[in-house]
């Protein structure tokens, strides 16, 4: 089957403003609007990560001017950290707000994110 010269793109197809790290978050910028509660954007990472972000900081969004950041979870609601991210790639998310704000939950599993989940847990503190 050949490629299309020509096709439109979807119509929740999203592609950031901006990359950046303040230290504790990365910040992906979305552009400006209404993003709907149960509906599903994609969203292209279009900026590379800057090299200051270290692999545990949390991924979460801004949109437009707005001071608002909300995060970026896993479909089991796990909180993703940059490692799981990739500059110029796709990411299925579905919006799901709450009385207070509100997530951006991805479909299906991040890059190459670890799993640094204890495999037991004893009543002790883990060790390193």
């Amino acid at each position: 089957m050949a490629c299309k010269p020509v096709c439109q793109l979807c119509p929740r197809l999203v592609i950031s403003t901006a990359v950046n790290f303040d230290g504790t978050n990365v910040i992906i910028g979305l552009p400006a609007g209404s993003y709907q509660n149960g509906c599903k954007y994609c969203i292209v990472i279009a900026q590379a990560i800057p090299t200051a972000a270290t692999v545990n900081a949390p991924v979460v969004f801004s949109i437009g001017t707005g001071t608002e950041r909300y995060p970026l979870t896993t479909s089991c609601c796990a909180q993703v950290t940059a490692c799981g991210i990739r500059t110029r790639t796709r990411y299925s998310t579905v919006v799901s707000t709450s009385a207070t704000g509100g997530t951006f939950k991805m479909i299906g599993k991040p890059c190459c994110m670890p799993n640094n989940d204890l495999t037991a847990i004893d009543g002790t503190a883990p060790t390193a």
